[in-house]
């Protein structure tokens, strides 16, 4: 049996990556951001093409997808607009990238794949266009299963949850069980990378690259503990906004994350210190790119900036940190594989 996958909102790879990885063929990934074309292209077998999913047409992937035995059709919209991390709630619908789940429902109208899988952050089941995209795959005799998972369970050495939608036109369809009972932690993947300080780069690979620290930030990560908040610091050194009732609540900026537990979710902003719990477990830094790759469970030798080219510290930290965890693309390969076996 041989399944054809068109993986729309492709970015660098991660769900291509893991779909590859549980032995289905990527045929083509689509992506608006062309910076991603490279990181995209050299690491997996898929072709990229740069074009906006609105000015895509059903029949170009039925194209790509001819002579497959299972046709798929898999996605991870921008979630910005859904995201807790929004801070304009209010506006969510006027945001840029509101309607692309739209235009994913529209292409699954125009190429009937057998199978569809989308991604996403968990919010985003509360909002009328998931319902609407839900309602699109019924009108089209799918049956839909999607669920909440915290991706640990699956292996990412994360405490990430997403939201996962798989759809079959066939018979009933859903995610394997939890794959891991023990967490995979921050000491299992990144504990033996090199030593390096803030705004250092190692001469060995180009990617294990820390953002510099100003002088005050580097006092306050000396006094930050492992799992600990900027409550730990000594007063001088605690932020006005933090002593203020508003900001009493935001403890995990700031902190540093602990080498027995799972890292937080990795999000674009995971190489800077005051973003997140995304300070070093003993070093004084945040975590290069290389690390949060490799949380994010991208194989070490995955390359994200071609060689001789310079490393830009925050378009590879957006590019990793809006990547699908290619841990997670495995799973829901093998889920489709499993349902297509059965």
């Amino acid at each position: 049996m041989t399944y054809g996958v068109v993986d729309l909102f492709c970015g660098v790879g991660g769900l291509t990556c893991g779909f590859e990885k549980a032995g289905l063929t990527v045929v083509a990934g689509y992506d608006l951001d062309a910076t991603c074309e490279y990181t995209y292209s050299h690491n997996n077998n898929a072709k990229f093409i740069h074009k906006n999913i609105e000015n895509i047409d059903g029949e170009e992937i039925k194209k790509l997808l001819r002579g497959y035995d299972v046709k798929i059709l898999a996605g991870c919209a921008p979630c910005q607009p859904f995201s807790n991390h929004q801070k304009d709630k209010l506006n969510r619908k006027k945001h840029k990238n509101w309607n692309l789940l739209y235009q994913f429902a529209r292409l699954v109208r125009e190429v009937k794949p057998q199978i569809v899988s989308m991604e996403n952050v968990p919010e985003l089941a509360k909002e009328q266009v998931f319902i609407d995209f839900i309602n699109t795959l019924k009108e089209q005799n799918y049956y839909v299963t999607y669920k909440v998972v915290n991706a640990a369970d699956y292996g990412v050495p994360q405490r990430r949850k997403r939201l996962l939608l798989l759809a079959s036109s066939e018979k009933k369809i859903k995610l394997i069980e939890p794959t891991h009972k023990k967490e995979i932690t921050v000491r299992d993947v990144i504990f033996g990378l090199s030593h390096i300080g803030a705004g250092e780069t190692n001469n060995r690979d180009k990617l294990h690259v820390a953002a510099s620290l100003s002088k005050i930030n580097l006092e306050r990560i000396r006094y930050s503990i492992p799992g600990g908040t900027w409550r730990d610091w000594p007063e001088e050194l605690i932020l006005n906004c933090h002593k203020k009732k508003t900001g009493r609540s935001y403890a995990s900026v700031y902190g540093r994350m602990q080498w027995d537990d799972v890292a937080p979710t990795i999000t674009t902003q995971f190489i800077g210190y005051g973003t997140g719990r995304f300070g070093h477990p003993e070093q004084d830094r945040a975590l290069t790119l290389r690390e949060g790759a490799m949380l994010q469970t991208f194989p070490v030798n995955y390359s994200f900036v071609p060689e001789g080219e310079e490393v830009i510290l925050k378009i590879i930290a957006r590019h990793i940190g809006n990547a699908v965890p290619p841990r997670l693309g495995e799973i829901i390969g093998l889920s489709i594989k499993k349902h297509c076996f059965k």
